[in-house]
């Protein structure tokens, strides 16, 4: 058994934990569309109704009242100000982004003392100045800072903040620094450094951060790990997810159900099921209580595996949940709609629409996409206007579900006028990037592959390439389907394929094969 961390490491090991949970939320991020700030607002929905609450008091501060108020009011009814609720509180000052707040909280602690302060008091000081205040301000605080807590931990936390603002260099210097003195790095910096580098352009310099990792007889954490599979998922390597997760285990770091929610999304998202269906077993006998993200994984997922029975089950588990958030019912509704199962997808929408206030366009953009993939495009024109009506605004997503449902339903004016509506609103790379979108443009490619229709194939085809989704095979062989019912021979189609990163397979040779016989002569 690991011994417990020293209380001076704990900040470090603390922000390890909320990393790994954070690491989950964007598995569930990559299979929906809905923005980060709107997820991180219902993430925390239970916990404003816990009573008697200092970080709460502090959050419902209006806006100029002094964070010494909230305190005073906090001590009248006889309450001490412990350490414990000061970090408590700064944990969810900083989830909910407001660092502002969060630096007034740790100035009164250092100028009123409450307790005396410790390293990891400072080190919160010092995060959060250079959050509102830049690096500068954070270096001239940290030479104020007493030279008892001028430790390791402190300089660990100065290049996480550093990191945090994207400047790498000065960031190494501290950490050469740091080697002078004898400080151990911690992994969160090389994790920090890892996901800086983690762009196309510069995920060349991963394996020297890997290396200078080991000599600094640095261990790798489990989230390390679990960003390095990330990393290859987002592109859809599966081999090279597979590689990290051998890495991991011969590195003997023990496989958690983050790990496991990475690699049975990767799978899924590759059409992999069978080998998707062994991690989520593995996911199941390795959940550590009803934690809501991993819930979130499970339904997406076996939505994708057709599992209705299992779908149903912890559906009813999130149900059993203090709160079901918004997002869950988004989920769920459109993991029904996979298996076709439409009325239980509506018996969901009305019930989420009596408990919860339809106000986003992604609440909407759930039931649209059922009824699109399902071939009720009249239903969901009908929920387009109400949602309209409901002060709603579409977006590229709701326009592609409806091009969607209406090139299903043989609409094909509609269809591409509801693309062009789409492809005219700004959309972000990581919507672009999202399964939902991907999915949907390859339901529209099979479509026109049917029919034929090879510009308008090759035209979405360019969007799917770019998200790197093209390294699937069955999305080539989509492709080539359009080519072989134009009756098109095309003979750099192998050769495109391959160095795309796709492999042939036994229905890309046939289709080729058939191609052939249109080859002119």
């Amino acid at each position: 058994m690991q011994a417990i961390a020293p209380w001076g490491q704990r900040g470090l090991f603390v922000q390890a934990i909320r990393s790994t949970v954070n690491q989950t939320s964007s598995i569930v991020n990559s299979f929906c569309t809905q923005p980060a700030n709107k997820l991180l607002t219902s993430n925390i929905e239970p916990e404003l109704e816990k009573p008697k609450c200092l970080s709460l008091r502090i959050e419902r501060l209006p806006r100029g009242e002094p964070v010494g108020s909230a305190f005073q009011s906090w001590m009248r009814e006889g309450f001490p100000v412990h350490r414990g609720e000061i970090f408590h509180s700064i944990n969810r000052l900083r989830k909910l982004q407001l660092n502002k707040r969060a630096l007034e909280m740790m100035e009164w602690v250092i100028r009123e003392r409450p307790y005396r302060p410790k390293e990891l008091d400072y080190s919160y000081l010092l995060e959060f100045t250079i959050k509102n205040h830049g690096i500068s301000q954070g270096e001239k605080l940290f030479c104020c800072i007493p030279k008892d807590y001028q430790n390791e931990l402190l300089y660990n936390n100065l290049v996480i903040a550093c990191l945090d603002k994207g400047v790498i260099k000065l960031s190494l210097e501290y950490m050469k620094k740091m080697r002078v003195l004898g400080h151990s790095i911690s992994c969160l910096v090389f994790n920090r450094l890892i996901i800086l580098n983690s762009s196309p352009g510069r995920r060349k310099t991963i394996p020297n951060i890997l290396r200078q990792m080991k000599a600094d007889k640095v261990a790798p954490h489990v989230s390390t790990f679990h960003i390095l599979m990330k990393i290859e998922a987002n592109v859809h390597n599966i081999e090279g997810l597979m590689k990290v997760y051998s890495d991991m285990k011969r590195s003997e770091v023990e496989p958690n159900e983050v790990s496991y929610c990475i690699l049975a999304t990767a799978h899924a998202v590759a059409r992999l099921y069978t080998v998707a269906e062994t991690y989520v077993e593995a996911l199941e006998k390795s959940m550590t209580g009803n934690n809501w993200s991993t819930l979130d994984v499970l339904i997406i997922l076996y939505g994708c595996l057709a599992k209705e029975k299992d779908l149903e089950r912890i559906w009813a588990t999130v149900q059993e949940l203090p709160n079901v958030r918004s997002k869950s019912y988004v989920l769920a509704i459109e993991a029904f709609g996979k298996i076709a199962q439409v009325s239980r997808a509506e018996e969901l929408w009305l019930e989420m629409q009596s408990m919860k206030r339809l106000k986003a366009t992604e609440q909407y953009n759930s039931m649209i996409s059922v009824y699109c993939k399902n071939g009720f495009i009249d239903k969901a024109s009908g929920l387009l206007k109400e949602m309209s009506l409901n002060g709603c605004k579409p977006n590229a997503i709701t326009y592609r579900h409806l091009a969607l449902g209406c090139f299903k339903a043989n609409l094909v004016e509609e269809g591409f006028k509801a693309l062009e509506l789409g492809m005219k609103l700004i959309t972000t790379k990581k919507v672009r990037s999202s399964t939902p979108w991907l999915e949907t443009t390859l339901s529209i490619i099979e479509i026109f592959a049917e029919k034929g229709d090879v510009r308008n194939a090759e035209n979405l085809f360019e969007e799917l390439k770019k998200a790197n989704y093209t390294k699937y095979t069955f999305v080539y062989n989509t492709l080539i389907k359009a080519y072989v019912k134009a009756k098109i021979n095309d003979p750099n189609l192998l050769r495109r394929m391959i160095l795309g990163g796709a492999r042939p397979d036994a229905e890309t040779y046939s289709l080729l094969k058939l191609a052939e016989q249109f080859q002119k002569k």
